[in-house]
């Protein structure tokens, strides 16, 4: 399905489909944080090693569906397929944005 996201989201999805962990990264600030699987990641070095290692495990593939809240709080249902128990499954994504870079992201079921 094809949904409008903000720049931002689209690169890092785009990225994250193609295991682009490179791609992923650009799109947070240098102080973002992450939250998933109960795990807080805090700065660029916590969350590069994050997405390598969920990347390395799960190799997954997400289609937005959904896109609500605000504007600089944007959620977004995706179904998230990959090498996981139940995949797929649809997970909400959390985002903080700051203009044009993710500042803090929570993951959940």
């Amino acid at each position: 399905m094809n949904i409008e996201l903000p720049k931002p989201l689209a690169i890092y999805y785009a990225a994250k489909n193609q295991k682009n962990v490179d791609g992923m990264l650009t799109c947070f600030a240098a102080d973002a944080s992450v939250r998933d699987e109960g795990e807080d990641r805090h700065g660029r070095a916590e969350i590069r090693k994050w997405m390598e290692e969920t990347t390395r495990k799960y190799g997954v593939t997400v289609d937005p569906r959904e896109i609500s809240g605000d504007a600089d709080r944007p959620i977004v249902a995706a179904l998230v397929s990959g090498n996981f128990p139940g995949s797929p499954v649809t997970l909400h994504y959390h985002f903080t944005l700051a203009g044009d870079v993710i500042t803090h992201l929570e993951i959940y079921a």
